[in-house]
C-alpha cells in the first residue's frame, strides 16, 4: 500500500524507555519511565508517565565534574575516567530506581535514554572556534551493566546538521501544549532557563508547525552558586525563594547586566551555557554586589531578579507579537526547578499581568515540571530506535531533520530492531513522519 495515505500496514508500537538526565546543579539523576504507544507511524503517538524520581549523584564524581567545569581545565586521562565512571553511576541510578518501586528491568524496561552529564556546551562558538557538545556517561557501559539498548548523546545529533543543539524542549513542549485558540509558552528554569512557544493550530502556521524555542538566560545557575557561597555548601538551593525573599533586589545592578552583555541583545536562534553563566561569571556577579553594600540576602535577592526579567525582556523582545504589537501569548506554564522559586514566577506573573497572561505549572497539562526534561530525553530514546527525526522548530539555522542520539545495542537490540521494522519498516522514504499529535494518557505522579 502507498505510505501516503495513512494505511501502511503496520504492527502497533509499544516501548517501556526510561529517560535520565542530570542537570547543571548536579544534585541527581532524574529517571522517568514512560510508557509510548502507538497504532500506525499515522497515528498521535500515546505517552503514559509511569513513574518519576531522582537518585542523588555521589560526591565522588560530582566534585571532579564540578572541578572540570569550574576551571574549564582537565587531561585526555581524566576526561575518559570520568566519562566511564557516569555511565557506571548512571547505571547504578536505574538499578536503585528499579529497586525503590518495583520494576524488573528486564521485563519493564525496554530501552534507557540517557542525555548523561554535560561537560561543555559550546553552541555559539565564536570565531576560531567550533560549534560542539561534551555529554558523557558512556552509552556503551549503560548497555553491557543494564542488559538494555541505551540511546545517548542528543545534542551533539542536532549541531551535526548545523543547529545549535539546545535548547531541544521546542518538539516536545508543543505536543504538549498546543491549542486550537490559546497562544502559550513553557518557561523552564533550570540551571539554564528557556523558553517555548506555541501558536494556537487554528492560525496557518500554528501549532507544532509554528513552535520556536531559545534560551532566555541564567535559570538557577547563579542563585545555586550564591547559596553555596553564602552557606559554606550545605545549602544547594534557596528553598521556597526564603532567602531571596529576605532581601532587596538592586534594580540598579540587575538593568545595568542585562543592558551590558551582549548575549541578551541577540535574538533568536540562541543558546547557552556555563561559558557565559557559569560559577566565575556568579562569584564576580557577588563581588560586584558585595561592593555595593548588599548582604547575603539582598545579592540571592538581586542574582534571582536578574533570571526572572531576562525571561521578561526576552518575551517582550522575541517573544510573537499581534497585529498592534503586544505579546500573543496568554498562558505560560512552568518547570524546571526554579518555577518552584516565587522570586521567580511572581516577578513574571506581575509584570504580565496588563496583558492577561496566566501562570500555572506544567503539572496542569499532565506533566511533571521536574521530570518534563528526562520524559523528552525518553522521547528521543524512542525516536533513534524507530528511526524517526523530531519535528525541528522555526528560528533555527537549517530545517535538515535528524534521528536523535547514538545507539548502543544491548542484549535486546535484535529484538527492539523486529519492532521498530514491523512497526514502520513498510513506510517509504529516508524517515517515518514526525510526531505532531500526542495524547497523555494518565499519569504516576
Amino acid at each position: 500500500m502507498s505510505a501516503t495515505n495513512g494505511t501502511v500496514p503496520s504492527e502497533g508500537l509499544s516501548l517501556r524507555v526510561l529517560g535520565l538526565n542530570s542537570g547543571t546543579s548536579m544534585d541527581a539523576v532524574d529517571c522517568v519511565l514512560c510508557h509510548f504507544t502507538q497504532k500506525t507511524p499515522y497515528d498521535p503517538l500515546h505517552l503514559k508517565i509511569l513513574k518519576f524520581d531522582d537518585v542523588p549523584l555521589p560526591q565522588s564524581i560530582k566534585k571532579p565534574v564540578f572541578n572540570i567545569i569550574r576551571y574549564n581545565k582537565t587531561t585526555p586521562e581524566e576526561l575518559s575516567q570520568i566519562n566511564v565512571r557516569l555511565g557506571e553511576v548512571f547505571a547504578d541510578a536505574v538499578e536503585e530506581f528499579c529497586r525503590r518501586h518495583g520494576f524488573d528491568l528486564e521485563k519493564d524496561i525496554d530501552v534507557v535514554a540517557s542525555h548523561g552529564q554535560t561537560i561543555w556546551l559550546l553552541s555559539m562558538p565564536a570565531e576560531g572556534q567550533t560549534r560542539s557538545a561534551l555529554t558523557m556517561a558512556e552509552g556503551s557501559f549503560l548497555a553491557s551493566r543494564l542488559g538494555k539498548t541505551a540511546v545517548t548523546d542528543f545534542r551533539i545529533s542536532e549541531q551535526s546538521v548545523g543547529r545549535q543543539g539546545a535548547p531541544i524542549i521546542a518538539f516536545f513542549d508543543g505536543l504538549v501544549l498546543q491549542h486550537p485558540t490559546i497562544p502559550r509558552a513553557c518557561q523552564n528554569v533550570g540551571g539554564i532557563a528557556n523558553v517555548a512557544f506555541i501558536p494556537p493550530t487554528s492560525r496557518e502556521n500554528g501549532g507544532m508547525s509554528g513552535i520556536y524555542d531559545f534560551d532566555t538566560g541564567p535559570g538557577n545557575m547563579y542563585i545555586d552558586f550564591a547559596m553555596r557561597h553564602y552557606t559554606n555548601g550545605e545549602m544547594e538551593y534557596d528553598r521556597d525563594g526564603l532567602f531571596g525573599a529576605a532581601g532587596t533586589v538592586n534594580q540598579e545592578i540587575v538593568d545595568t547586566y542585562l543592558r551590558e552583555l551582549p548575549y541578551f541583545s541577540l535574538p533568536p536562534p540562541k543558546t547557552t551555557g556555563r561559558e557565559l553563566f557559569g560559577d566565575q561569571q556568579a562569584y564576580d556577579l557577588i563581588q560586584l554586589c558585595e561592593s555595593k553594600g548588599l548582604s547575603p540576602r539582598d545579592t540571592v535577592a538581586t542574582i534571582t531578579r536578574i533570571t526572572a526579567q531576562a525571561a521578561v525582556e526576552a518575551y517582550r523582545k522575541y517573544g510573537p507579537k499581534t497585529a498592534d504589537g503586544k505579546l500573543d501569548v496568554k498562558e505560560v506554564y512552568m518547570c524546571g526547578g526554579g518555577a518552584y522559586n516565587p522570586n521567580i514566577w511572581k516577578y513574571m506573573e506581575e509584570q504580565f499581568k496588563e496583558d492577561g497572561v496566566r501562570f500555572t505549572m506544567l503539572d496542569e497539562a499532565g506533566v511533571g515540571g521536574g521530570a518534563k526534561e528526562a520524559i523528552t530525553f525518553a522521547f528521543q530514546g524512542l525516536e533513534a530506535i524507530v528511526g524517526r527525526p523530531l519535528v525541528v522548530p522555526q528560528q533555527v539555522e537549517t530545517d535538515t531533520p535528524v534521528i536523535p542520539g547514538k545507539v548502543s545495542p544491548g542484549k535486546n537490540y535484535r529484538e527492539l530492531m523486529k519492532k521498530s521494522v514491523a512497526f514502520g519498516g513498510a513506510v517509504e522514504g529516508d524517515y517515518l513522519p514526525a510526531v505532531r499529535q500526542m495524547v497523555l494518557d494518565s499519569v504516576a505522579f
